[in-house]
């Protein structure tokens, strides 16, 4: 399928191209257009331009649209989301420390690259790293919680079960 947003793409648009080729359409072929303006319909499906189904909606990042849009609820899927929030859109407060570093090696992608194609593949490899050290995280958290020895009112529920 064919994808195509704006050219000069940052930490939301890197992270959807990931998205999309991830766990959408492994098959995706993107385009861009610039920025300002609207892709003609046969460009393909729009992303992360005003005014399209698969845009900045409720205040969320395109990313988190994209994750409600394709009924995509991996746990992992859905922190990146919120750091990709972070960095890319107005926060009343900041939760995730990840979500400036992101947001600065992903303009540095764009600065480095030649064009944007050249950056959705750098930036592949950025969202795959941080999608592989969340998983970690979250999977030594649950090993960490079943190694934990259990406190008096878990041993009691325990007991009367």
């Amino acid at each position: 399928m064919k994808w195509v947003t704006w050219e000069n793409i940052g930490v939301d648009r890197i992270a959807c191209s990931w998205l999309i080729r991830r766990f959408i359409d492994q098959q995706a072929k993107f385009s861009f257009v610039p920025e300002g303006q609207m892709p003609p319909a046969k460009a393909g499906e729009p992303f992360d331009i005003p005014g399209v189904r698969l845009s900045h909606h409720k205040g969320h990042c395109s990313f988190h649209t994209f994750l409600d849009e394709y009924n995509l609820s991996d746990p992992i899927l859905r922190r990146i989301a919120r750091i990709v929030d972070e960095a890319d859109t107005v926060q009343e407060a900041c939760v995730e420390t990840a979500s400036a570093g992101l947001d600065l090696i992903c303009r540095g992608i764009r600065r480095t690259c030649p064009g944007d194609h050249a950056a959705v593949e750098r930036g592949a490899l950025i969202y795959d790293a941080l999608y592989a050290e969340l998983a970690s995280e979250a999977e030594a958290r649950k090993s960490s919680k079943l190694d934990a020895p259990m406190n008096a009112r878990e041993r009691k529920a325990s007991i009367n079960d």
